[in-house]
């Protein structure tokens, strides 16, 4: 399953049922997972660590150098989940000694000229729109969809469920659940359709209407709102994960539309 016209290090690890197409480039230091389609033109440096049953489209780069002042050359990887699609050219560097590893996790789809840099942490089931640029260090939580275009500010955290406008420039962290748009960035309601999707049912939705009405809607300061969604709203998974989301924001969270 490995063409002739690739070059793959002997020393790289290839599991079982690799497809590995012409003009491939494997370097050394490099692991892939059962399954696993490399289509051509592609670059995979060392330091790359891919699961099973991906799909790494014509001109993608994986485990490229960070584009980082302060990387000195120390051994880090770039680690891909199983089941994650990678289309065409887009780059995914390692990490740096910030963390020593960017992770992208499973069943994801990075779309074509995206860019993962330097330690960043992208959980399960997320989407990076076509040209979606993120800087270091960010994290993005599970079933989040970047639209295309979007650019998001380095250490940025991205919440769970969350959906972003296409061409948006990020610059705060966004707390689960919510859709967020416009110039600059702000809050445009929850992922009703997204949550659907996942199959939220009513109750847990209006709870999460009730938490964002009152964050956003009741002219509340951010803290002041915290405490009353405390102390009025009733417990819930999704209470509790947004609670944490804005008492751990380090950038902010974004604004509303109206502030």
């Amino acid at each position: 399953m490995i063409q002739s016209l690739s070059s793959v290090h002997p020393d790289a690890k290839i599991g079982k049922n690799v497809t590995i197409s012409p003009f491939v480039t494997i370097e050394k230091d490099v692991v892939i997972g059962d399954n696993t389609c490399i289509y051509p033109n592609v670059v995979i440096m060392n330091g790359a660590r891919i699961g099973k049953n991906c799909r790494i489209f014509p001109g993608a780069v994986i485990a490229g150098i960070p584009q980082d002042l302060k990387f000195k050359g120390e051994e880090t990887t770039a680690e891909i989940g199983e089941g994650t699609t990678i289309r065409e050219c887009a780059t995914v560097n390692r990490g740096t000694v910030a963390k020593g590893k960017t992770v992208v996790g499973n069943n994801c789809l990075l779309m074509a000229y995206s860019h993962t840099a330097h330690d960043c942490i992208i959980k399960n089931n997320v989407i990076l729109g076509n040209t979606t640029q993120l800087a270091g260090e960010v994290e993005v939580d599970d079933y989040a969809i970047l639209s295309g275009g979007a650019l998001v500010h380095q250490f940025t955290k991205i919440g769970k469920h969350v959906m972003i406008q296409g061409g948006s420039r990020v610059n705060k962290d966004i707390p689960p659940y919510i859709i967020v748009g416009r110039e600059p960035i702000s809050y445009s309601g929850i992922n009703i359709v997204g949550l659907k999707r996942r199959s939220f049912d009513n109750e847990r939705i209006l709870t999460i209407q009730e938490i964002y009405r009152i964050l956003y809607q009741s002219g509340l300061n951010y803290k002041e709102a915290v405490k009353q969604i405390e102390e009025t709203v009733p417990y819930s998974a999704e209470k509790e994960s947004v609670v944490a989301f804005i008492l751990n924001s380090q950038r902010g969270i974004v604004r509303g539309y109206f502030e």
